[in-house]
């Protein structure tokens, strides 16, 4: 079972878990008339304050050249969460999440949302013994603070959801599958996350975090880019080297560089609010993500370039210390 988990993060990995420790699922889902984009995260949170199953619920709505953002944070008892080791797939109360569909059933004062939706065509990344999961050769290490895996780069949607008495379409569109695993998220890190670019079948993720290891700190990076078919995988474990980082409050700009291939990556936040996110198990950070940002990539092999392409619906999230 171990090796199972090690390379399908997917799968439920706390379940010998007792206490501060978190997991999390991260959807990602744009209406196939790209007018609303979603965030459904499903997760336990093991403290010892305050133990218990959520879902937050996130949703970007476009009207013109206006977004507005709203957040949900749905509770559940311990009991309600359910999960199955033979085949992936987590339950919460009503609520259905696998690698094939997603049954929704959230409803509170303020949000009615409903339906179910099918996933295809789904987009692992690619995995070696050296590399069993995007992690690297960290993932087999046990004292990590916190576990990053990526489910599913690109795939499509099919069905309808029900969002406050308005059918939004999901046929053919686009999501995007990661999660998170352990006691906190990073102190300080930049996320950046988008498929929706001018070529469909591009696809990046990027991560950039202070990573506590062996009682000190390093600069932990994750890219991971997919370009006609090829994936381009930039991280601390492979010698990939960050040449440039530029930070400001809403926009970032890194260059990447391994071998011969250089990425540059420019992403613009517009708008932003606040999610939970764990620290020691307990769901009580606060941290900003945007989920209608820009982000614009350039791929060089040694001078010469060979990619450029602008995503949009950009889920990106700039944390400092």
């Amino acid at each position: 079972m171990y090796f199972k988990k090690l390379i399908h993060p997917e799968y439920y990995q706390g379940n010998k878990k007792k206490k501060n420790y978190f997991e999390g699922w991260y959807y990602k889902l744009v209406s196939q008339d790209e007018n609303y984009t979603l965030a459904l995260i499903p997760g336990i949170s093991k403290s010892e304050k305050d133990p218990h199953a959520f879902i937050q619920l996130f949703v970007s709505e476009r009207k013109g050249q206006h977004v507005k953002l709203s957040t949900y944070y749905f509770r559940y008892a311990l009991e309600d969460f359910s999960y199955s080791h033979r085949t992936f797939h987590v339950q919460i109360g009503k609520n259905y999440f696998s690698k094939d569909k997603l049954q929704i059933n959230l409803k509170n004062d303020q949000v009615n949302l409903f339906g179910t939706l099918t996933i295809s065509h789904t987009t692992p990344i690619k995995r070696t013994l050296f590399m069993p999961n995007i992690m690297g050769f960290f993932g087999y290490f046990n004292f990590m603070e916190c576990y990053h895996g990526v489910i599913s780069m690109n795939h499509q949607f099919d069905g309808f959801l029900n969002y406050n008495q308005q059918i939004l379409s999901f046929d053919h569109a686009k999501g995007y599958i990661e999660k998170d695993w352990g006691k906190s998220f990073p102190r300080a890190y930049v996320w950046i996350q988008s498929n929706h670019f001018d070529d469909p079948n591009t696809s990046l993720m990027f991560s950039y975090a202070d990573i506590p290891f062996l009682g000190f700190y390093f600069k932990g990076l994750i890219a991971n880019v997919l370009i006609h078919n090829k994936e381009y995988r930039f991280a601390t474990y492979n010698a990939a080297k960050v040449k440039k980082e530029n930070i400001e409050p809403k926009n970032v700009f890194y260059q990447l560089k391994k071998g011969k291939y250089t990425l540059e990556i420019k992403a613009v936040s517009t708008t932003e609010t606040s999610l939970a996110s764990p620290r020691n198990g307990q769901m009580i950070e606060q941290i900003k993500e945007g989920l209608s940002g820009v982000v614009h990539i350039k791929l060089f092999d040694r001078k010469t370039l060979i990619y450029e392409d602008t995503g949009k619906h950009a889920g990106i999230e700039i944390m400092k210390s």
